[in-house]
């Protein structure tokens, strides 16, 4: 497959007004870096990366202020197609000169990518997926996992729902690599913990728009808790059906183990209430937080970030700082600049301090949320309700199924 530059510039420029933005030391030649943010602009994911993650990055950009680097961003469209991603990943860097590549949702295609990037020893600081075997069995030493994961997710939800009498669950499942893990994870998390699966009900993805029937089965299993093992659409999808089918009506919780405040957004109140998710970002958690949101929100449309989206800022801004601590030429070599930003702790305004594991993972905290009444809510956007926190720590999976980190 071949991706003419002609057509990744069509597909940039219909995307987003930042498909090319430049900052700092103007025309400075060798010292300018490109950072290509390979994400999904067409399909389920759009909305909870897509254009608010390019967003997100040139907003790292800009706060970064240059520092005598050049910085350019490229947007590519992987149409969540694993040979897609990978054949803009490998022009990026043969034929463009890019020197980072981050986002990428959708866990096959970020599995791709990160052949090509270790491969091309590029730096690769993945935001978008939920796979945590790039942190796992395929980790490499150009690689960087910031925000979520499918382990974290499922020890954040698994862990508190349970201890809030939710012992007993069933799966709907989305059958591509993400979802089977997510399911996998959150099943061993309620198991250990003395709980029960009933069922798992797995679909084609992508495709299905109707998850009726995979909803009548769960309800019949008397689970005490229905997970959504997917993301974008489906879960949506599968929340809107609930509803429709008052699954919720005799106590039965709803756990979208992967969803946002934008998908919540798109869900409304009426709707969403009462729903359980596990994000590491809120605009409202603190002060920081807001600030940044802040900043972003002109070049937006006004769609808040969500973890995705704050993820992409926070770990496009600390590779840039250490683009500005090693020099572009030694930051040309993905593993040195990936061993440098481990070796020094994050600090931005949409995670606080952050610190990067041996295996490439950021050690973020998952808050449990619960999704407010229209009644709760005080006005735009004001959704959640913090339920529960879980310790960075007991929220990573095993450092042990890297083997370089060993």
């Amino acid at each position: 497959m071949n991706i003419s530059r002609r057509t990744l510039l069509r597909i940039a420029g219909a995307v987003s007004p930042f498909a090319a933005v430049t900052a700092g030391a103007q025309g400075a030649g060798k010292n300018v870096i490109r950072i290509g943010v390979l994400t999904d602009m067409s399909g389920p994911y759009r909305d909870v990366t897509g254009p608010t993650s390019v967003a997100c990055a040139q907003q790292a950009v800009e706060d970064f202020g240059g520092q005598g680097v050049a910085v350019e961003i490229l947007v590519g469209d992987h149409q969540n197609k694993p040979d897609v991603g990978a054949t803009i990943a490998r022009q990026w860097f043969d034929r463009d000169g890019v020197d980072m590549i981050t986002d990428v949702p959708t866990s096959s295609v970020a599995l791709a990518v990160n052949t090509i990037c270790r491969e091309k020893n590029k730096a690769y600081v993945n935001t978008g997926a939920g796979t945590d075997d790039l942190t796992g069995k395929q980790c490499t030493p150009v690689t960087v996992h910031w925000g979520y994961d499918v382990f974290m997710v499922s020890a954040s939800s698994g862990r508190a729902i349970y201890r809030a009498g939710g012992d007993s669950w069933y799966f709907i499942t989305a059958d591509y690599v993400f979802g089977q893990q997510l399911a996998r994870d959150a099943s061993d998390v309620v198991t250990k913990l003395g709980g029960k699966v009933l069922g798992n009900a797995v679909y084609p993805f992508p495709g299905v728009t109707d998850f009726s029937s995979f909803l009548v089965r769960a309800k019949a299993s008397g689970a005490k808790v229905i997970g959504f093992a997917n993301a974008g659409d489906d879960t949506v999808n599968c929340v809107k059906q609930a509803k429709e089918f008052g699954i919720t009506r005799d106590g039965t919780r709803l756990a979208a183990l992967v969803f946002s405040v934008t998908g919540v957004h798109g869900l409304g109140l009426e709707i969403g209430q009462g729903l359980l998710l596990t994000e590491s970002f809120y605009w409202d958690l603190n002060d920081r937080t807001r600030a940044f949101t802040r900043r972003v929100l002109p070049k937006t449309n006004g769609n808040y970030p969500n973890d995705v989206h704050a993820a992409c800022y926070a770990g496009t801004l600390h590779y840039l700082k250490s683009v500005a601590a090693l020099g572009v030429a030694c930051a040309r070599d993905g593993a040195a600049v990936i061993a440098h930003m481990k070796e020094n702790t994050a600090d931005d305004d949409a995670f606080g301090q952050t610190r990067i594991r041996a295996d490439g993972r950021a050690m973020v905290t998952p808050y449990l949320f619960e999704v407010k009444s229209p009644a709760e809510s005080k006005g735009g956007w004001d959704y959640y309700k913090l339920v529960a926190i879980t310790p960075p720590m007991d929220a990573a999976p095993p450092i042990t199924d890297c083997k370089f980190a060993r």
